[in-house]
């Protein structure tokens, strides 16, 4: 037998075992199992849009949401403004035997509010009155001229201060109508 020479052997043998490998075909791979859907992501919490800006004229903010109506009794009459089925936001009531109204404003505040009417703009100390809810009160004299520039005003009025939001009411005959139960 002959003998081939060492050196051809090893590169022969190289080059054989490369063809064979291109003869294979590529080897099967397992496919991937699928993988589950993501789940969705939760909506974001939609968070309350900030209240815009109010413009430094009051005469342009908008009334509190509300109607005034009229309740009388034996004391005298009250004007209460707020939303049907709930509580006052304010009111006034007279007193007609102290010759008294009082303004009651819904929250508790302890110092001045200020008032403001097309024609006045005044400062009234308001005292917490207790009561669920709570509500804060000022007393002023029957012929109080305050309360003809509230129930005069072109519009609305508001009644701003002590932490609180400003409530920004339409002027109606109700207002008047207490004030004529206790002159």
């Amino acid at each position: 037998m002959s003998r081939r020479p060492p050196s051809l052997v090893v590169p022969l043998t190289l080059a054989s075992m490369l063809v064979l490998a291109g003869c294979v075909g590529p080897g099967k791979v397992a496919p991937e199992p699928p993988r589950p859907a993501p789940a969705p992501a939760p909506a974001p919490v939609p968070t309350p849009a900030p209240a815009p800006p109010r413009s430094a004229e009051w005469r342009d903010w908008p009334l509190t949401p509300g109607a005034w109506t009229y309740r009388a009794d034996s004391r005298g009459g009250t004007a209460l403004y707020g939303r049907a089925n709930g509580d006052a936001d304010f009111s006034i009531r007279c007193d007609r035997e102290r010759q008294r109204l009082s303004l009651s404003r819904s929250g508790t505040v302890a110092g001045p509010l200020t008032i403001r009417t097309t024609s006045t703009l005044r400062s009234v100390a308001f005292r917490p009155a207790g009561g669920t809810p709570a509500q804060s009160v000022a007393d002023l004299g029957a012929r109080d001229s305050l309360i003809d520039a509230i129930g005069y005003s072109r519009g609305k009025f508001v009644v701003e201060g002590g932490g609180t939001q400003p409530l920004v009411l339409p002027a109606h005959a109700e207002i008047l109508r207490v004030a004529e139960d206790c002159r």
